[in-house]
């Protein structure tokens, strides 16, 4: 075991885990954020991503010995109160079904907006590719990607 230092949603985090641990794990078990939520463990169906320095990453396949001093963002701490441009598309658009995927979703959409913040049909097409919806909801999510571009 070892202690980490983790700057998570704005907040400095210490952990005591061993070094291996996915992030994904410390998140939920540890500190009990449980927004980001696991998949498929081998970073391929999206649900477990997170921004590390704004960059959606999987959390599943990343250790926490390997984060240093990058800032994590989860799906709590993109907005205190639910009212981020890319959760209120969301709602508008009524993009979940069963809902599980979402978070990922979510934060990859989000950080796609924060580096693009006008993409074309095909930049949210490539962003989002990765992320599964079991649902199939792939349409209202594009639309919800444009609407919150806008906003």
């Amino acid at each position: 075991m070892a202690t980490f230092k983790l700057n998570i949603n704005g907040k400095e985090q210490e952990v005591d885990v061993d070094p291996s641990t996915p992030v994904l794990w410390v998140l939920r078990d540890h500190l009990n954020l449980v927004g980001t939520k696991y998949g498929c463990g081998i970073a391929q169906c999206g649900a477990c991503t997170i921004h590390l320095d704004g960059t959606a990453t999987r959390a599943c396949m990343l250790t926490v010995s390997s984060v240093g001093n990058s800032e994590i963002t989860t799906i709590e701490g993109l907005s205190e109160e639910g009212d981020h441009p890319v959760q209120k598309a969301w709602l508008e658009v009524d993009v979940p079904q069963c809902g599980y995927c979402q978070a990922g979703q979510i934060m990859t959409a989000s950080a796609l907006l924060e580096k693009n913040p006008n993409p074309s049909d095909e930049e949210i097409e490539m962003a989002m590719n990765g992320n599964i919806c079991r649902c199939g909801t792939y349409t209202r999510i594009k639309k919800a990607v444009k609407l919150a571009a806008k906003s």
